[in-house]
């Protein structure tokens, strides 16, 4: 492509478009530091009409386009292929936050808002906007959207798709599709958003939403507790429902594993407890009542679950300081698993709640017999299914020959023991560059053909984030 070509481009639209090495190099790597591409350039539109001036003058050119918010994916979906042929679209210049209405529980944001500010936003409008994850100081609206982001409350409010209530896109053409309606019923016909939502950037890009809110909650109890399997923790979430009901909001699976590489790394993060334990679970929940009902009902249960001999361990946080060092220990095992020796084999998968024990040990059986002394890293959002199923080299081993040599045979172990459960090989991730031929795989003819229709009905010329969630796309 000729300079001239881009110097068009520059004149229609507002904001910033980046051309020198220097200045793109932040937005072709993804977070894992496992794709790295090449572009033609960045463009940075001020408004959704300059979102849209950029999409036409793609559409005209053949150019395809990246859109990106945040780049902390974990599956290269955001990031351009090393052709250097596409446009990456970043978003970080729609920052605003257009409305917010208390009484309708309801706030408009532009897709590269950083869901922390979103989140702050509501809370100073004396309302909780609900999605919570590691990522939410640097992540944006328009990604969590892009991939049906989960996170840690999933439980109690649900994933992205269930937080918002209608879009504001732009179409491969260029086309400005403005669906923000603030509407719980809406029986007009099919619902558009949901096509985009989860799509990655492959159907259109996504420059506003309109997301639910919800009272803040009147009192938060958080408390870590000791477990002897996920068995005795499955036990634990049967009988967390049943005493605290839609108050409880999280309940997070880690293996011993886990809590041990934490502490090697953050030894400010340790479990508060005189002794290891095999396995723990991280519980929350957001009582509408009081303090003094919150307390109440937590203490109930903690002390059912150990008259049962569910619970070996326990410790209730007594203030916001405490219950924000417990969810530390949880917000720090990626980082953690990053800095023991480099990227692991790394699985986000998703299946049957009444399965994940049963499953856990029979695959981390096979995966030992099958590859001596690796080592197995569980965790995750058990109260919704979404398991973090990761292995890491044995001891001693470095990480990155292991997953070589062993990356490929592992997952395809992983993936079907999941098949065999009826589950899926993304949960909250996505499937990105990384597993586009997994997903063509494990999903039914059926299936991907609905989907690559679509696809083709919207984006005929295959230029939206190509290469990503659809194999020849």
């Amino acid at each position: 492509m000729s300079d001239g070509t881009l110097d068009s481009l520059r004149g229609r639209f507002c904001g910033r478009l980046l051309t020198a090495p220097d200045d793109t190099a932040p937005f072709l790597t993804d977070w894992r530091r496992n794709f790295t591409g090449r572009t033609l350039a960045v463009a940075q539109p001020d408004t959704t009409a300059d979102v849209a001036e950029v999409v036409r003058w793609c559409a005209a050119q053949r150019i395809p386009l990246v859109p990106q918010g945040g780049n902390t994916g974990m599956v290269g979906g955001a990031v351009p292929d090393s052709g250097g042929h596409a446009l990456v679209l970043s978003t970080a210049r729609l920052n605003r936050i257009r409305e917010i209405d208390p009484l309708n529980n309801t706030l408009t944001a532009e897709a590269g808002c950083i869901l922390a500010n979103v989140q702050q936003a509501a809370q100073q409008a004396d309302r909780l906007y609900p999605l919570s994850l590691g990522a939410e100081g640097s992540c944006t609206i328009g990604g969590n959207l892009a991939s049906n982001a989960g996170g840690v409350q999933v439980l109690r409010y649900g994933n992205t798709r269930e937080l918002c209530l209608g879009l504001e896109v732009v179409t491969p053409d260029g086309e400005v599709w403005d669906g923000l309606r603030a509407l719980r019923k809406d029986n007009t016909g099919y619902d558009l958003k949901q096509l985009f939502i989860g799509a990655e950037g492959t159907l259109g890009v996504i420059t506003a939403a309109t997301l639910k809110l919800y009272p803040r909650p009147a009192a938060r109890m958080t408390a870590l507790a000791a477990v002897a399997s996920p068995h005795a923790a499955l036990r634990l979430l049967e009988l967390a429902q049943r005493r605290l009901a839609a108050t409880l909001t999280a309940f997070e699976l880690m293996s011993g594993a886990c809590m041990a590489l934490v502490a090697r790394h953050f030894p400010d993060c340790r479990a508060p407890f005189e002794q290891d334990h095999a396995w723990y679970v991280l519980l929350e929940s957001s009582d509408p009542h009081s303090e003094a009902h919150a307390t109440q009902a937590f203490g109930e249960l903690m002390e059912e679950a150990f008259e049962a001999g569910i619970v070996a361990d326990a410790a209730i946080a007594a203030s916001l300081a405490q219950s924000d060092g417990l969810w530390r220990i949880r917000h720090h095992l990626p980082e953690a698993q990053s800095l023991d020796g480099g990227d692991n084999i790394k699985h986000d998968i998703s299946v049957p709640i009444s399965s994940i024990a049963t499953f856990i040990e029979r695959t981390s059986a096979d995966i030992v017999a099958a590859h001596p002394g690796a080592r197995v890293l569980a965790f995750g959002h058990l109260g919704d299914g979404n398991l973090h199923y990761n292995v890491s080299a044995p001891a001693g081993m470095p990480q990155a020959p292991f997953v070589q040599a062993s990356g490929a045979a592992v997952s395809a172990l992983v993936y079907e023991a999941v098949d065999r459960v009826r589950g899926s090989i993304s949960a909250e991730h996505g499937i990105g560059q990384l597993k586009v031929e997994k997903n063509a795989h494990y999903k039914s003819a059926v299936e991907m053909a609905l989907m690559q229709k679509i696809k083709q009905a919207l984006d005929p010329h295959g230029l939206m984030n190509p290469g990503r969630l659809l194999p020849g796309h």
